[in-house]
């Protein structure tokens, strides 16, 4: 990776509404390198930006659409600065402030990742507009890997190719689209009670508990065969942190809980950090 000139004050700022955003993920970021945690704070946060403009209760589908189609054209252009304040700025008073910084957020990223990080913002935004098209109707087990894919597997993806980027980290990539895949799945399985409340219901027919436990669990097991083939270093050390909390998760779920400790958390992340 070329050399990179740090901004502590933009990064400073990015990490302050990372924690704000996400407790799971804050925590392994911040543990990363210098310049490889621009780039995931970047592309984390951005994506989070176009996340709470699927998930945003005010705004009807259309509008959601056409903002998401918007962000896809705009990163596949690279005309971020400019035309990302002139699409979200109509709606400043009912998008969060992590959407309205997207711009923000996104020239964070070192130049040379830019390009990597920009892709998988565009491309996250289209099928997120068609999954808001199709009102996440998931029916089989196809239907549940192509929304894992779009709202998590492609991280996974992205991931691998920042790795090798950074610090030449080979990954295998069928592997990373498990191991987002497997993050998703257990928030699917923790948030059941609550998505069915408004109305969304990721399940595949006829699906039930012991269903998604299985597909969770297999794609687990997959990402630990992902972080096993990783080489010590920023990928190894970040990727342990979400996988043990997820393994956590699950192991709670099935035993009648829903969400880690603030300690339970730290004690896991001292464990496998240390």
């Amino acid at each position: 990776m070329e050399g990179v000139l740090i901004n502590n004050v933009a990064l400073n700022e990015a990490m302050s509404m990372l924690k704000k955003t996400s407790r799971t993920f804050y925590i392994p970021i911040s543990y990363l390198d210098l310049g490889l945690r621009e780039a995931v704070t970047s592309a984390y946060l951005c994506m989070r930006a176009i996340d709470e403009i699927e998930d945003h209760n005010e705004l009807n589908d259309e509008l959601k659409v056409e903002l998401l189609f918007g962000i896809h054209e705009i990163f596949k252009s690279q005309d971020i600065m400019e035309a990302t304040p002139r699409l979200l700025s109509p709606y400043r008073t009912v998008l969060p402030e992590v959407t309205m910084q997207l711009d923000k957020w996104a020239i964070l990223c070192p130049s040379s990742g830019a390009p990597i990080v920009n892709h998988y913002i565009a491309k996250m935004a289209l099928h997120m507009s068609e999954w808001v098209q199709n009102g996440w109707n998931i029916h089989t087990e196809e239907d549940l890997d192509r929304y894992t894919y779009s709202v998590a597997g492609m991280v996974g993806e992205m991931l691998s190719e920042l790795w090798l980027w950074y610090d030449g980290t080979q990954s295998d990539l069928t592997k990373a689209i498990a191991f987002g895949r497997g993050l998703q799945s257990v928030n699917i399985l923790r948030n059941r009670d609550e998505d069915l409340k408004r109305g969304v219901d990721f399940f595949p027919d006829g699906w039930g508990f012991h269903e998604m436990h299985q597909y969770t669990c297999r794609n687990l097991k997959t990402a630990d065969s992902y972080i096993a083939d990783l080489k010590d270093g920023p990928a190894l050390k970040f990727c342990k942190i979400p996988l043990a909390l997820a393994h956590a998760t699950v192991n709670l779920i099935s035993a009648g809980g829903s969400k880690l400790t603030r300690d339970t958390v730290l004690k896991i992340v001292n464990r496998v950090t240390g």
